[in-house]
């Protein structure tokens, strides 16, 4: 990963947000049997897509600390169901090599930089949900934030790049940062590291990728022909790693890949074959669980289970990846107006977002998209067979009425992404166009 405030409108509605206390505390056995039954309804609910929507009963046991944001309150976990109105979350995922595989290089070789920023938001009717990547070289005001060790707060800052918040104060610094910069409230926030990576896409037992053109990157060690790829592991990490040997070269681009990846590993967990396979469903959960740090609101097994529950059946063209619109300034990118402002009034205002941009200029679309075989006429019904002509059209009776979606807020040209209902190809780069 590492190679490389606004208020809201006044017509905007308030997120429902449930409780933000999630430490389990240690009890009997009844309590223990709950957590087990909890975590075991959660698991086989689950199909949502964030990777912080995945539960399991021993989360608790399995998770890391977890993280206290500057916003949350104490009081009860919902019970289990689909989470009462819409969710903002972060994910944010660290290059930091603490706690890493030595093949990444020494602990101390890089900082503790949020090489991946991206805002889950789920619809109050759970109708819809979006999924927005911010770039790492984007430049942003960054507020006070707390210290980790809780022995003061640093000091605000006026432009800096978004990928060093974690660093001035940690996942909560973070989240503090993003919820000035787009006027919402962001309750939920988890972080990912590489080992997190590597654990779900080997638990889904890989993820298909398309490669329109052939990708060649000596930084990641990526080299892959034209076609498609089934990818687990170190491959699939070093796939969302890549930006060398894709598009332009630059981390816009990377982002474009990463929403492809993303899409296909929605459609992976929500086929037949992930869902139906216990095995599949429990490795995923626990690779969810052991790599990844939560915020206090996300420790819950009840609370995972709800969001999941809230994302198990929206539809994935209904599910929209989107890149801020950005555009150069020395040394990053900043946020392009009023199209940025647009964006972010559309989500509190809880509107359903539609795509006018392209999917940008690291990917393309799949020419060889899956195509859904036609359902087969029914057995008892005879083709031949004619409408009664002594039947009478009752005089009261109405057609149905057209249900249309709603487009909600059509979105900027400059927003780029995809649905995970899109099916797109990488656009790849040799080393000779390096």
């Amino acid at each position: 990963m590492s190679d490389q405030l606004r208020p809201r409108s006044a017509g905007s509605k308030n997120l429902k947000t449930v409780a933000r206390h999630g430490r389990l505390k240690k009890s009997n056995a009844a309590v223990a049997v709950a957590k087990f039954i909890a975590g075991s309804v959660a698991v086989v609910l689950v199909s949502g897509f964030s990777v912080a929507a995945i539960a399991t009963y021993d989360v608790v046991q399995s998770a890391p600390p977890s993280v206290h944001l500057a916003n949350e309150s104490n009081g009860p976990v919902p019970s289990i169901g689909a989470i009462d109105g819409g969710v903002n979350m972060l994910v944010v995922g660290s290059d930091s090599r603490v706690g890493q595989e030595a093949r990444f290089g020494p602990e101390d070789s890089t900082g503790d930089l949020n090489d991946v920023t991206m805002l889950l938001h789920i619809s109050e009717d759970h109708s819809n949900a979006s999924v927005i990547s911010f770039p790492r070289d984007m430049f942003v005001a960054i507020p006070s934030c707390p210290k980790e060790d809780g022995s003061g707060s640093h000091s605000a800052m006026s432009s800096q790049k978004i990928n060093t918040t974690l660093t001035y104060g940690g996942l909560a610094c973070t989240v503090l940062t993003v919820e000035k910069l787009t006027g919402l409230s962001i309750p939920f926030a988890a972080e990912v590291q590489f080992s997190g990576v590597m654990a779900m896409s080997s638990a889904v037992g890989g993820v298909p990728v398309c490669v329109a053109t052939r990708i060649e990157d000596e930084y990641t060690g990526t080299f892959l022909d034209p076609g498609e790829h089934t990818l687990e592991g170190y491959e699939a990490l070093q796939f969302l790693r890549t930006r060398h040997g894709l598009g332009d070269g630059g981390d816009l681009t990377r982002i474009n890949n990463q929403q492809l990846f993303m899409s296909s590993l929605v459609r992976t967990i929500k086929s037949a074959d992930t869902l139906s396979d216990p095995t599949k469903v429990y490795a995923l959960a626990k690779a969810v669980t052991a790599n990844m740090r939560l915020s206090d609101s996300l420790s819950s097994v009840t609370t995972l289970a709800s969001i999941a529950i809230a994302l198990k059946d929206i539809d994935l063209n209904q599910v929209v990846f989107a890149q801020v619109p950005t555009g150069s300034t020395t040394g990053g990118v900043k946020a392009v107006q009023p199209a940025f402002d647009n964006l972010f009034e559309a989500v509190a205002a809880d509107q359903p977002l539609t795509l006018s941009g392209t999917t940008g200029r690291g990917t393309e679309a799949d020419p060889n998209v899956p195509v859904e075989a036609e359902p087969e006429p029914s057995a008892t019904t005879d083709p031949a067979a004619t409408a009664d002509p002594s039947a009478t059209a009752d005089p009261t009776a109405t057609e149905a009425p057209v249900v249309t979606e709603d487009p909600g807020v059509v979105l900027s040209e400059s927003v780029t992404g995809q649905t995970a209902g899109d099916y797109t190809c990488t656009r790849g780069r040799t080393l000779e166009n390096q």
